[in-house]
């Protein structure tokens, strides 16, 4: 009797030998009375884990950057980490950044109109810099085509920031310059002139809007319009359209005195 409960018990512990180890975090109904009982902690759930998992990927974002991701700044404080493989890949990240910096800073670098005067006119004109257009108005106080103009300037300035818009009174550029001339526009590119404007007739007198003389600057080379087609290039044709209805007309009113 007590040998075949040695004999009992030897197989019960074979039995527990080999029965494999439990898996704590197992979704079984044992794991879940010993949790009850506190002898198993609660079973973290996944959400949990996936969330700090996200929460270690963020953190690690956020201290390891690498070049690609990095601003001028950043470049240069931390030259020293890159090693001789990743020279050239960074000094053409800077080249490239360096660029892009510039463009922007190019792009936005006016936005208004600059008034000047005849003692600013080289600075502002002449070495205005390399590939930048410089667009002139002269003017004189008190015609209205003139103020009309400078109305469209400023819009065109805000629209058109990467172009430098500058007015001046014509007689401070230029002494003595004829007021029928007036208004008078010079465009300019790196201090070359490009094209003029010269007189009211060119502008087509007070009904010149916005649109017009942004296709007028545009077909010059010194900005780049969204418009597709000159604004008052319907005008010119009905204009047109109707001068060459009248010309048969003419014609044969000539023939019929003829006959007469």
């Amino acid at each position: 009797m007590f040998e075949g409960f040695l004999s009992l018990s030897g197989y019960q512990n074979i039995l527990v030998k080999e029965e494999p180890p439990r898996d704590p975090n197992a979704d079984t109904e044992w794991n879940d009375i010993l949790r009850k009982k506190g002898i198993l902690p609660a079973k973290e759930s996944l959400k949990e884990k996936e969330a700090e998992e996200e929460e270690k990927w963020i953190l690690q974002q956020s201290v390891v950057k690498t070049y690609e991701d990095m601003t001028l700044e950043e470049l240069e404080e931390n030259e020293d980490e890159f090693n001789e493989e990743d020279e050239r890949a960074v000094e053409m990240y800077r080249s490239q950044r360096l660029a892009e910096w510039k463009a922007a800073q190019m792009k936005n670098k006016f936005g208004d109109v600059l008034e000047i005067s005849g003692k600013e006119y080289v600075q502002e004109v002449t070495k205005a810099g390399e590939g930048l257009w410089v667009v002139l108005h002269l003017y004189k106080q008190g015609i209205p085509l003139c103020a009309l103009i400078n109305q469209h300037f400023s819009a065109l300035a805000r629209k058109f920031p990467d172009v430098k818009f500058i007015k001046a009174i014509s007689t401070t550029c230029i002494p003595n310059y004829p007021d029928r001339n007036l208004p008078t526009i010079f465009v300019y590119l790196e201090g070359d002139i490009k094209a003029q404007f010269i007189g009211p007739l060119v502008f087509g007198g007070m009904n010149l809007t916005q649109d017009e003389l942004e296709w007028k600057l545009s077909k010059s080379g010194a900005i780049k319009t969204d418009l597709e087609e000159n604004p008052k290039k319907p005008v010119e044709d009905m204009l047109l359209s109707s001068v060459r209805r009248s010309v048969p007309e003419r014609r044969d009113s000539d023939s019929d005195s003829e006959g007469d």
